[in-house]
């Protein structure tokens, strides 16, 4: 199998109501099946409410700002080259009480359908009030 390269120029971010954030690699982009990587960037007090990936571990990066990071019921906050392993099937959520933009690099394995799934929490106990 040849490798792709992935340009940023190329990139299409598409925009959340808590920032935004682009495929750098998932499957429909290139030929590659174990390997999901996002970059996104959480706006001024935004953040991805407590969800999991039922199939997937995940690594997140910190590559500017600092983010709140939740694993389960922990939370850290992490800065730049900071990183935390979230197994699968594990509880977690993001967010930016930052004035500026916090970006992050999200690397999913194995790539799950179009590169990974989603289960929301946030509107579930404890996640619900956990930050109360």
């Amino acid at each position: 199998m040849p490798g792709t390269f992935l340009l940023a120029k190329d990139a299409r971010p598409d925009d959340h109501p808590w920032g935004r954030f682009g495929w750098v690699c998932r499957p429909p982009s290139v030929d590659g099946r174990q390997l999901a990587v996002i970059e996104a960037a959480f706006l001024p007090g935004k953040g991805h409410s407590f969800h999991r990936h039922p199939r997937q571990e995940e690594v997140i990066y910190v590559l500017s700002g600092r983010i709140e990071q939740w694993i389960g019921k922990e939370r850290r906050i992490l800065g730049p080259g900071d990183a935390a392993f979230i197994p699968a099937d594990t509880v977690h959520a993001s967010f930016n009480n930052e004035d500026g933009e916090v970006r992050i690099l999200a690397i999913l394995g194995p790539s799950v359908g179009d590169g990974y799934e989603t289960v929301e929490m946030g509107g579930e106990a404890p996640w619900s009030t956990i930050r109360d």
